[in-house]
């Protein structure tokens, strides 16, 4: 499982796409919300680890189809699936892998981001740990549908289609738990 995982990772980092893309989109995404809502440091602290949030899940989307895709076109998934090595683990080394290059960058970058929308002391910690905590589970659901999706002409499309319903609450504990920690709420409940 090792071998699979340091496999993927190197694939992710040879391959391009999906660790720099991600991570350029939710730059972008971040730097334009100041523009679009206004400068009020209220309004922007107030929404900010929400913004922070879905730029996360839909940064998150855009390398999950490359997943499985790149063993796929070469032959390797059917080796993979016919090796002693069960699917679950498989399975988990991908969502392994998708979280290294992907969701630890944009936990990672969120802290620094979230100056742009003016939050402020504890809501960086708060921010970091609930992204910590939640974008390996982006990664986990998004595996399972890239596995549902691997020989289809437009699964990225029907992708996002199944897996986004799926992320709504993640979403919402995630954002809620980071907005409550802001605000120097207790915070547990969503953390559960």
């Amino acid at each position: 499982m090792k071998a699979l995982l340091l496999r993927d990772l190197r694939l992710a980092f040879r391959a391009g796409g999906g660790f720099g893309l991600s991570l350029a989109f939710f730059l972008i995404v971040i730097v334009l919300v100041p523009f679009a809502v206004g400068p009020e440091a209220a309004i922007l602290s107030r929404i900010g680890p929400g913004i922070l949030w879905v730029a996360a899940l839909l940064a998150t989307l855009l390398s999950l189809d490359r997943q499985f895709a790149l063993d796929h076109e070469d032959g390797a998934l059917s080796l993979i699936a016919t090796s002693p090595l069960p699917l679950e683990a498989v399975a988990l080394a991908k969502a392994t892998a998708h979280w290294l290059t992907t969701g630890l960058p944009l936990t990672l970058a969120a802290a620094p981001l979230g100056v742009l929308l003016s939050l402020q002391g504890p809501a960086f910690g708060w921010l970091v740990l609930t992204l910590a905590l939640g974008t390996p589970a982006l990664s986990v659901i998004g595996t399972f549908g890239a596995a549902l999706t691997v020989g289809l002409r437009r699964g990225g499309l029907l992708l996002s289609l199944l897996v986004l319903p799926l992320y709504v609450p993640t979403l919402i504990f995630g954002a809620e738990a980071a907005r409550r920690g802001a605000e120097g709420l207790e915070n547990g409940t969503p953390l559960l």
